[in-house]
């Protein structure tokens, strides 16, 4: 049986969520060499419904290893890429 993962809300002050995807975004490239930190299961929530959660970044496993590193809902073909 593996150990439970833990999960660590950030509230923010930001009113949009391109906003807070976009906060996301700088927090993985400023954070990226903390390797305990999965920043592609990033989601996003309102502050009042937190049981509906946004994907920040695509979740589609490439064949190469790894996932797509771009923003979910993406136009195009995935691709590995630093999350951005």
């Amino acid at each position: 049986m593996t150990e439970p993962r833990w999960i660590i809300h950030l509230p923010t002050t930001l009113t949009s969520q391109d906003a807070a995807a976009d906060l996301a975004a700088a927090l993985a490239r400023s954070l990226g060499h903390v390797d305990v930190v999965d920043f592609g299961e990033t989601t996003l929530s309102e502050e009042d419904a937190q049981h509906l959660r946004h994907r920040v970044w695509c979740d589609h496993r490439l064949p190469e290893a790894g996932r797509c590193g771009l923003r979910d809902g993406h136009a195009g073909s995935c691709r590995a890429t630093e999350l951005r």
